[in-house]
């Protein structure tokens, strides 16, 4: 037995297991030197949800930060993680974008791209493989770890061996919802090892609280690399502790012969940077909980849920929720959870207790999932549910990227004329979030205060914290309270969230926090029942509002990329 390496997950997947993935590059920089002086096998530090939270709440150039952190780890390789076809989105991209953004990660500091799919559909990871060793990085394939009737030890080893026929370097067990058992452990790393000739990878969460465990099972079956997190940022929804696992192993023969010393310094370190972020650390991801065992729902997907809930003022239904996602999970084929099959099943679970009737209506991403335009489910979808969802549409049986178009191009020459691509990588942020990537190149991005803690750009220094003004006030006149909401200017006529927009006839209001994805109407159009109006993004999924009663659009409030709140006014229609 050789000794184990581990790969830290610090800066990436444990604050977006923990701290909503809110780490701001600031707060890298100071440790990155000393973190590079461990003996890493890598450090996970790009990828995953950094990229969407870097622009779109913390004003962070996620390609700036790779590019600092590049300059400070000199000896350890940076690692990403990468939904393949998907890159860094929660879609299928084109041919050409995949090409251009692992070949502009690489350039920019990536040495390991953890690659993987979904829905363990191979197609969907075949070109960012072949890319990412075209350019002499450390590809590293990935089975999205579940448990259904559909899924077995042969099934998932037998991926790997496809994944070793693409050339990829070593496999990572992508366990994100730590269901993984010792036993389940042992015996899928002793097959991976005596099949394959990859270095295997084991990557768990801790939300059940069996991980060190089955880490230490691992180890006896000869696992080559494990995923740990420094403790300050570890448990619950995160990786087991780097320095508890360092110390566990000691004196055997898989000792990793890491410095617990060295170690110790980095995690004083992040102890005084969790209390900048406490404010956002939610006790229920920091907590073991064993209903995972039971829904299978990764401590992201629980956050996720929650947030969906607490905006329909519906926590009371959070039991009902949970016991619906496995029965959308079994409708839909047995899915893997993980980013974005978690959030498709997940937010269709919601909407099926809250509406009433299971299936009234689903998101688009529903819809695309059933025509197979996410890649083949593990097992076919429920008919009756198909039926219903989809009716007589035709679902696709190629590669899903092969129907695409090539874009990067479109959205370079577009960006550059509008003035705010002023690079390929500029380019890239614009191709993967066409919505959200302008503001924040245009520099408008006004970055998000951190709950109870120093504002933005103060790094983890102290000073004077001024809250946000109030933007919505009670109005009292001659007796009658009207709630008044202060809009910002520019860039739109923005959202109506007035009293008396709400008395107008006929008012359609948003049912959810979002942003105004693409209006479907114009002033002037009669629309039916049933009919889509407009669609918006909430909790990254698309979703068609319909109207609910005949009539002709009268007036429109908000435009194409507006931020939607619940209950603001959208449009009339009578």
């Amino acid at each position: 037995m050789a000794k184990v390496r581990f790969t830290e997950t610090a800066l990436r997947d444990a604050h977006q297991s923990l701290l909503a993935t809110r780490m701001r590059t600031e707060d890298m920089i100071p440790i990155a030197e000393e973190m590079d002086k461990v003996g890493y096998f890598s450090v996970e530090a790009w990828g995953g949800a950094t990229f969407d939270t870097c622009i779109r709440y913390i004003n962070d150039d996620p390609w700036e930060r790779l590019r600092e952190l590049k300059a400070s780890f000199n000896h350890t390789p940076i690692q990403m993680l990468l939904r393949g076809q998907n890159l860094v989105g929660y879609k299928h991209y084109p041919d050409d974008i995949v090409t251009k953004f692992v070949e502009k990660s690489y350039e920019n500091g990536v040495d390991v791209f953890r690659i993987f799919d979904a829905l363990n559909d191979i197609r969907n990871m075949e070109k960012a493989i072949k890319v990412a060793k075209d350019q002499g990085a450390h590809v590293q394939g990935t089975i999205s770890y579940t448990i259904s009737p559909v899924h077995s030890l042969d099934n998932f080893v037998e991926l790997a061996k496809n994944l070793e026929a693409l050339d990829c370097d070593s496999v990572a067990i992508k366990d994100m919802a730590g269901l993984i058992t010792p036993t389940a452990a042992y015996d899928l790393v002793t097959k991976l090892k005596e099949e394959t000739g990859l270095l295997v990878d084991l990557h768990c969460h801790c939300t059940s609280g069996m991980t060190p465990i089955s880490y230490y099972a691992a180890c006896q079956a000869g696992v080559d690399i494990l995923d740990t997190a420094i403790s300050p940022l570890a448990w619950g929804t995160s990786q087991p502790p780097t320095e508890s696992m360092v110390a566990a192993l000691q004196g055997t023969e898989f000792d990793t012969g890491l410095d617990l010393k060295l170690l110790t310094s980095i995690k004083k370190y992040f102890v005084d940077l969790k209390e900048k972020y406490r404010g956002l650390l939610d006790p229920i991801s920091e907590s073991v909980d064993t209903d995972v065992l039971l829904y299978q729902i990764p401590g992201g997907m629980l956050s996720n849920l929650i947030s969906q809930l607490k905006v329909q003022n519906a926590m009371d239904r959070y039991t009902d929720v949970l016991e619906e996602m496995p029965r959308v999970r079994k409708d839909m084929g047995y899915p893997p959870l993980v980013t974005p099959t978690s959030q498709i099943v997940g937010t269709q679970a919601v909407k099926n207790v809250l509406e009433g009737e299971r299936y009234k209506t689903v998101t688009n991403e529903v819809i695309e999932y059933m025509k197979g335009m996410y890649g083949k489910s593990p097992a076919p979808v429920d008919p009756e549910v198909f039926k219903k969802v989809i009716g007589d549409e035709e679902v696709i049986t190629c590669r899903p990227a092969d129907l695409l178009e090539d874009e990067f191009e479109k959205f370079k020459s577009e960006g550059e004329e509008k003035g705010f691509v002023e690079s390929e990588e500029d380019a890239l942020t614009y191709a993967l979030y066409p919505l959200i990537a302008p503001k924040f190149l245009k520099c408008e991005l006004e970055p998000e205060k951190i709950p109870g803690g120093p504002g933005p750009g103060t790094g983890t220094g102290t000073g004077t914290v001024i809250d946000d003004l109030p933007t919505e006030y009670d109005v009292e006149v001659d007796g009658d309270i009207f709630n008044v909401k202060i809009l910002t200017t520019g860039g739109g006529t923005g959202p109506i969230v007035v009293e008396e927009c709400k008395k107008k006839p006929g008012v359609v209001l948003s049912s959810m926090d979002g942003i105004l994805i693409r209006l479907t109407v114009e002033e002037g159009d009669e629309v039916k029942a049933g009919d889509t109006i407009c669609v918006v993004e909430a909790m990254k999924m698309e979703n068609n509002v319909q109207a609910e009663s005949d009539g002709v659009v009268k007036e429109i409030f908000v435009e194409d990329g507006d931020e939607l709140k619940i209950n603001d006014c959208i449009m009339v229609i009578n």
